[in-house]
């Protein structure tokens, strides 16, 4: 075989912390996670589109994207790309054949019909031009880029870590992956100096550990020194992937929503009905909270809270591009989702008022009290009640002293733009809080380890001690929400990770905590069945998971089936008298 076969090609293992190697291989066993981990290290063979159904079809949406597709010449380029590509990786060939002929299909699941697929192709052998002693020009991303690429982006400068020398502008160029290695102090990292140049020699920086790390080859976009001399803009136009997926950016806005299948399904199992009231405590970036709304026909009240500023204006775009009226937006702690009945009387008495179950603070901008201070008006979610609370400042209107380093600070702020953690502005509500027994459901999409995802080129930083505090995490949220739905009412839990401790366990927690609490099934059902039994670990601690009986109740979504979507997990819990 050529060697260089083996190295220019696209053949990733996946690195775990071998702790929690031990732990998942107890979960699933070793050749089923060995399955699950290279499916992870690729894409889906298709993109799923939900169709918003109160602008168009799904007939509508497919003849729009196949004219588009015609148009840019990415439908024939599929078909023949699919007869030409790797015969002898059988992995991809059995998810492609689980679709319906054609680039474009609709879903033929019952309810849901307004799913459309569109098919990719991969993994394709890429000729990248090696003549011995004579490597191509290379430019080495990070994994973080490459698993971007992986899904249909393009290489962004940013992404760029390592450049052969005397590439120019127009140059062809095999793009390679750097993933984390093990570091000398215990962890993990590049060890890489951005910018560094590439010799294709042995000699040159992950020289061997780019064997197999090939995602394809593109056009620079730039020289070798506008790369690294900018700071935003396309380095490689990726035109010869190993995996050919299209982009749907821009395209079809409002009309279409890119959103993987399990997600889909959560806001099946949550049953929204028409003229209720429902959560969604984690809701950035919107997909499952427009879902919940697109099948309520736009009829009730869809909170959607997340902590981030920044993330809830994204829903409110989201929400307003699909033409949704019926989503109201807070910012708020999943963990304080619940109100306290001890802040003030006002408040107490807020909370129990059935027409006031949000509790909002306003701080009201330009209303300067008699007495100096300023004053908090606190509403309901109608507007129906407004109570005032004066808070006494006495340097209100004293002159505020501005230091020069806080000048540097805002005028930086200016030339570069707000910060991750900086709001970009815009009118977003807090909220305090909502009443106990104020909502018929409630979805908890939890913050995971999203060990789930795909693609994913590295998994070594999880270790045994973070997924289990994911789980103690998940289980105060699940705490609060258990506290939200009303007797008779539903919650769902859901997360994108293959962590039974963050799955099962926590379905185990609620059921052993909340007595009140009952699985019920889920329409559609398409998952599989979840984990039963326990695992112990070395300092003797027992994770228990289903038991049996319970695991046809939960849908498990394993990136290593047929149906190859993402990791994911649904449980769906019914709720009871809260009396006893």
């Amino acid at each position: 075989m050529d060697p260089s076969s083996e190295r220019y090609s696209y053949n990733p293992v996946l690195k775990w912390n071998p702790q929690v190697e031990d732990y998942f291989i107890k979960a699933y066993g070793s050749l089923h996670f060995h399955e699950i981990s290279r499916a992870l290290t690729r894409p889906s063979c298709y993109s799923c589109i939900r169709v918003n159904t109160l602008k168009s079809t799904s007939d509508a949406v497919i003849d729009k994207l196949q004219e588009i597709m015609r148009k840019s010449g990415y439908e024939n380029g599929v078909e023949d790309e699919t007869k030409a590509s790797n015969s002898s990786d059988s992995y991809m060939a059995e998810k492609q054949s689980s679709l319906q002929n054609g680039s474009i299909s609709k879903c033929q699941i019952p309810g849901l019909e307004y799913v459309v697929f569109v098919r990719g192709s991969g993994p394709h052998a890429i000729d990248y031009g090696y003549i011995p002693d004579k490597p191509p020009k290379e430019v080495l991303v990070s994994r973080k880029c490459a698993e971007a690429v992986l899904r249909g982006a393009q290489v962004y400068v940013p992404g760029v870590m390592a450049c052969s020398s005397h590439v120019e502008e127009g140059d062809l160029v095999a793009v390679s992956v750097a993933v984390e290695q093990p570091a000398s102090d215990g962890g993990w990292g590049l060890g890489i100096t951005r910018g560094t140049v590439l010799q294709g020699l042995q000699t040159d920086p992950y020289h061997s550990e780019r064997n197999g790390l090939y995602i394809g080859q593109g056009t620079a976009m730039l020289s070798r020194a506008g790369i690294f001399r900018a700071s935003q803009g396309i380095a490689v136009d990726m035109n010869n992937r190993v995996f050919k997926l299209p982009s749907f950016h821009d395209v079809l806005e409002g009309e279409i929503f890119l959103q993987n299948l399990p997600s889909i399904v959560t806001a099946h199992a949550l049953d929204p009905q028409k003229g209720e009231r429902i959560l969604d405590m984690c809701a950035a970036p919107g997909g499952k909270t427009t879902a919940i709304a697109m099948l309520m026909k736009d009829e009730g009240e869809v909170i959607a809270a997340d902590r981030s500023h920044n993330k809830v204006m994204d829903i409110q775009k989201l929400a307003a591009e699909m033409g949704l009226t019926c989503i109201k937006t807070y910012k708020l702690d999943a963990l304080k989702a619940v109100c306290k009945r001890n802040v003030s009387s006002d408040m107490a008495a807020l909370c129990n008022n059935k027409d006031n179950t949000d509790l909002v603070i306003q701080k009201s901008e330009s209303r300067p009290l008699e007495n100096g201070g300023s004053s908090t008006t606190i509403v309901g979610s109608n507007g129906d009640t407004t109570c005032k609370e004066n808070v006494s400042n006495e340097k209100a209107n004293e002159r505020t002293y501005v230091s020069k380093a806080d000048i540097r600070k805002n005028m930086r702020r200016m030339r570069n733009g707000p910060g991750r953690n900086q709001s970009l502005g815009g009118r977003v509500e807090n909220s305090k809080g909502f009443a106990p027994n104020s909502f018929d459901r409630v979805l908890l999409d939890a913050p995971c380890s999203a060990l789930g995802l795909r693609p994913r080129l590295f998994a070594g930083e999880e270790t045994v001690e973070a997924l289990r505090n994911h789980g103690k995490y998940q289980r105060r949220m699940f705490d609060q929400a258990v506290q939200l739905v009303r007797p008779g009412g539903v919650l769902v839990y859901s997360t994108c990770t293959i962590n039974p401790g963050e799955n099962e366990a926590l379905v185990r927690y609620a059921l052993d905590t909340y007595n009140f609490l009952s699985l019920a099934p889920q329409h559609p059902r398409i998952g599989g069945r979840g984990l039963v039994g326990s695992c112990e670990f070395e300092d003797g601690y027992i994770e228990e998971w289903l038991r049996p009986g319970e695991e046809e109740l939960v849908q498990r979504f394993d990136p290593s089936a047929s149906l190859d979507t993402i990791g994911f997990f649904i449980a769906k819990f019914v709720v009871g008298s809260k009396d006893s």
